[in-house]
Order: C-alpha cells, then sequence, then structure tokens
C-alpha cells in the first residue's frame, strides 16, 4: 500500500527533505537533505466510544466533512499525553456531551489505506442527557432495527455495531480486532 509522502520540509532546520532508505533501515524515510535528520510517520489513532443506553447505542450525525451529515460513534483523534482511555471519553464528551462509564476495548481495526488505527472502547450511559458539540449536528439513541444503515460514515463505525449486536445476541462481548481493506 503506498500512501503519499507529506513531509517536504525538516522540522528541525527547514532544510529540503527527500525520502530514501537509511542505513540499517528496510524503508524510505523522510531524510533531511541537510542536518540528516530522520523523520518518522506512523499511523494515527482515533478513539471513540460505542454508548449504550438499555437496548440502543449512541451515535453522532457528523458536522464536519469527511462525510458531513452522516451517522457514526462520538470518536477522533487522539491527543499527545492522553491514553486511548482518556481519549475515547474526551471524544465522547466533545462530539455527544454525553455522560459515561467506559468499559473494556471493543474493537481494534487498521485502516490501512489511510495510516489510521480505529479503537473503539464499549461504554454505558449514565443518561440520556446530550449536548452536541460543533462537530456534531445531532445525538441520537437508536434501537438495532432503526440504526440508519446506509448512512453510516465510516466502515469502522459499521463494523464495531455490527460486531456490538452479534455479541449481543450471543450473550457476551469479546474484542474484536481486524483490518479495513
Amino acid at each position: 500500500m503506498f500512501l503519499p509522502r507529506s513531509i517536504k520540509h525538516c522540522r528541525a532546520c527547514g532544510g529540503e527533505v527527500r525520502y530514501q532508505t537509511p542505513a540499517e533501515d528496510n524503508r524510505d524515510r523522510a531524510t533531511c537533505t541537510v542536518c540528516e535528520t530522520i523523520h518518522y510517520e506512523n499511523p494515527v489513532n482515533v478513539v471513540g466510544t460505542l454508548p449504550v443506553w438499555q437496548d440502543r447505542v449512541l451515535l453522532c450525525r457528523r458536522n464536519i466533512e469527511p462525510r458531513r451529515g452522516l451517522w457514526t460513534l462520538p470518536a477522533g483523534f487522539m491527543e499527545l499525553g492522553e491514553s486511548t482511555a482518556e481519549g475515547a471519553v474526551r471524544e465522547t464528551v466533545e462530539e455527544a456531551g454525553a455522560h459515561i462509564e467506559l468499559q473494556e476495548l471493543f474493537t481494534l481495526l487498521n485502516v490501512v489505506r489511510v495510516g489510521q488505527v480505529h479503537l473503539f472502547y464499549r461504554a454505558r450511559l449514565l443518561d440520556t442527557e446530550f449536548a452536541p458539540g460543533p462537530e456534531t449536528i445531532e445525538a441520537e439513541l437508536f434501537a438495532e432495527a432503526d440504526i440508519p444503515w446506509d448512512e453510516i460514515a465510516f466502515r469502522t463505525t459499521k463494523q464495531t455495531l455490527e460486531h456490538f449486536f452479534a455479541d449481543r445476541r450471543a450473550g457476551r462481548f469479546e474484542t474484536h480486532v481486524g483490518d479495513i481493506v
């Protein structure tokens, strides 16, 4: 899989960057032609929750691109200085204004083509009062039969929901790991 090369200038000295394989490495890296600093590009973590109230799950209608107007679980990019769990809780508050009790990691999905890893935790909603932030048009609870499947924004959200409802029918929740190809 080829991802676009995004680094053009060195963050240390501002010099021009060239992609080349450094000695004792096995792949091209962004290498400064002036100070020889090597800049590593690594996947980005997306963290979120699957909040549940009784037999319904909380979804957020996106107010931003990509996929504005479609439904997703509350999630977003992990920030420096926070754990995946802390980021998942923060994103749930920012996007839905939901009060939750965080539970276990539920899905870990690699989205290799865009250089992302999506981690969703199960969460128990403590109430049904929501205060969506600016990135969310509305936050709403859905029973399985009412999920707007054709309006789900991302494949990671769809897979997480599918795993959740299958596990609930089976009477036990497992951690699911997979790749979105």
